[in-house]
């Protein structure tokens, strides 16, 4: 989805508000997330492994790529995590907000789905793809058409559909936003879905996707996010530590089967 100018605009007015002392005025730690797999992974370690940290872990979920890095700007959250690298550098370029990245946490593999082909070869001339409307996740989902010879892009670093230099199927792009692609399947030939997405909506990414991003080297990884005035503070990084433990690890694996991939 495109970043609301408008509630970019509402942040940073709110964050000029608040007072500059830095850390929430509740020891509680208030972290936005999207539902699947980011709240049960979270909730996993508010249950289970926060009180050996001494933390309070307020899980606050959302729906959508926006609200949470609004949320985080506007003081209501301490951090986020639910979205990559790429994904947060459009937002502070476009909105000049002062966030950071923390630490990766796991990767959701991009994949192509379809309920009217059972294989890529089976895709008709002509298809319509939806894709993506936010510039990261559009450019991570041509990239994977690429990387499955159904189009070639333009030498560019982050690729739009204006960028697809050869299209052998006249592939039909349809953009939605993020949300709205696993619901899209019923008027489409094929779906590039986010992996929370397809998850959320009862997909099996490792056997249901026709085409599915590489794990390995992939920049992609979803992380804890935080304002730059929190970046040293010790809650901040006792739960990015938390995150990244051999428990949490386990707790992917075991829970996801490949669908999501802990880093």
């Amino acid at each position: 989805m495109r970043i609301k100018a408008a509630l970019i605009a509402v942040a940073l007015t709110a964050l000029s508000a608040c007072s500059a002392g830095g850390a929430s005025s509740s020891d509680t730690l208030k972290v936005g997330v999207s539902p699947v797999p980011h709240a049960q992974i979270l909730k996993f370690v508010a249950d289970n492994l926060a009180a050996q940290k001494g933390l309070k872990i307020e899980v606050v979920e959302f729906t959508d790529y926006v609200q949470p890095n609004t949320a985080l700007v506007d003081g209501s959250l301490d951090a986020n995590y639910f979205q990559t690298v790429p994904y947060l550098a459009t937002f502070t370029k476009e909105s000049g907000a002062e966030v950071e990245w923390v630490a990766p946490v796991h990767v959701e593999p991009l994949g192509l789905y379809s309920k009217k082909a059972k294989k890529l070869d089976e895709l008709p001339s002509g298809a319509k793809i939806a894709v993506a409307n936010d510039a990261t996740n559009e450019a991570r989902g041509l990239k994977l058409l690429e990387a499955n010879g159904l189009i070639k892009l333009k030498a560019v670093d982050q690729p739009t559909v204006r960028d697809v230099a050869e299209n052998p199927k006249n592939l039909q792009f349809v953009p939605l936003e993020a949300a709205q692609l696993p619901r899209s399947l019923e008027d489409t030939d094929a779906s590039v879905i986010n992996g929370n997405y397809a998850i959320d909506a009862g997909l099996k990414p490792s056997t249901d996707a026709l085409a599915l991003e590489k794990a390995e080297g992939n920049p992609n990884a979803n992380g804890l996010v935080t304002r730059t005035e929190l970046k040293d503070d010790k809650r901040i990084r006792e739960l990015a530590e938390l995150l990244g433990s051999q428990q949490v690890k386990d707790y992917i694996k075991q829970t996801y089967n490949g669908s999501v991939i802990p880093v």
